[in-house]
């Protein structure tokens, strides 16, 4: 179990992330003016310093995860094909609703909030990640140890997965062919993630497969250019102010709602609902 801690393929692939990162920032110098490194760096320290908290709590994951799957009434045998097709669109799923709550629930948003800090979109805002999501984003794994799936074999889909969402991460791959496009999330999917604009805001969600988005009801092509970043935007390289600044916002918010309901909904109720009001509203002055 330690070991499917400390070598998540995620972990392994860190020396291929920075050499990715270093490649797209060669090129992105030269080609934007307004190319900030500072952030680049902020977002590879925020990564690494997710990754040691990760080992932290990935142990506690570990056993709580362990002792569902002895519970499991079926458990798979990792050596055929089907295995593994199954935990890869069952790793999927369970990661399209992770997101999509990330989004929609303001506990879960400001952990995940750290992601969408940044207002640029390159290869190293892959890595930007938050520091003590690993509190909660492990609840919404638990089914796939219900369904009999032995630790070792989550982690090492689940970290594939996290690994293929790296490259999405970047403005330089236009359109991807339109069979590609349909099925899979792609750069310019991500893109609209990423973006703050009115038609964007809260959309594809996927991990691998952007159908989850299409039958769902989340997904939106994009057809205008992004803007990157969070409604009310975040102009910090502190690293720990950007993973605690949302909590923050939220304490204070609670401060300002008299009834318990009220302040219940500041914890549980969507992140941005009066952002989104209030951008409406100037949006229509």
């Amino acid at each position: 179990m330690i070991n499917e801690i400390f070598l998540k393929p995620t972990v392994i692939a860190i020396p291929i992330f920075a050499i990715f990162i270093a490649i797209e920032v060669f090129f992105a110098v030269r080609k934007e003016s307004s190319y900030d490194r500072k952030d680049v760096w902020t977002n590879i320290a925020l990564g690494l310093g997710s990754v040691l908290f990760g080992f932290l709590f990935g142990l506690f994951h570990a056993v709580i995860y362990d002792g569902l799957y002895q519970l499991a009434p079926y458990k798979w045998q990792m050596n055929t094909a089907t295995a593994w097709i199954v935990l890869l669109f069952a790793d999927d799923f369970c990661y399209y609703w992770f997101h999509r709550f990330s989004h929609e629930i303001r506990f879960f948003w400001n952990f995940h909030v750290v992601h969408h800090s940044s207002n640029h979109f390159n290869l190293s805002v892959a890595v930007r990640q938050s520091w003590f999501s690993g509190i909660a984003h492990w609840i919404f794994y638990l089914p796939i140890s219900l369904i009999g799936f032995p630790f070792w074999a989550f982690t090492t889909m689940h970290g594939f997965n996290l690994i293929y969402q790296f490259w999405i991460h970047t403005k330089y791959i236009k359109k991807l062919p339109a069979w590609f496009e349909f099925i899979f999330n792609t750069p310019s999917h991500h893109r609209v993630h990423h973006g703050v604009n009115n038609p964007y805001l809260d959309k594809n969600y996927a991990g691998i497969f952007i159908i989850w988005d299409r039958l769902f009801g989340t997904f939106v092509e994009e057809t205008e250019q992004p803007r990157y970043g969070i409604l009310k935007p975040l102009y910090s390289y502190n690293w720990l102010w950007i993973n605690t600044h949302a909590w923050v916002e939220m304490f204070e918010e609670m401060k300002k709602r008299k009834t318990l309901s009220e302040k219940f909904m500041c914890v549980f109720g969507s992140p941005s609902m009066q952002m989104k009001e209030s951008v409406r509203m100037s949006s229509s002055s």
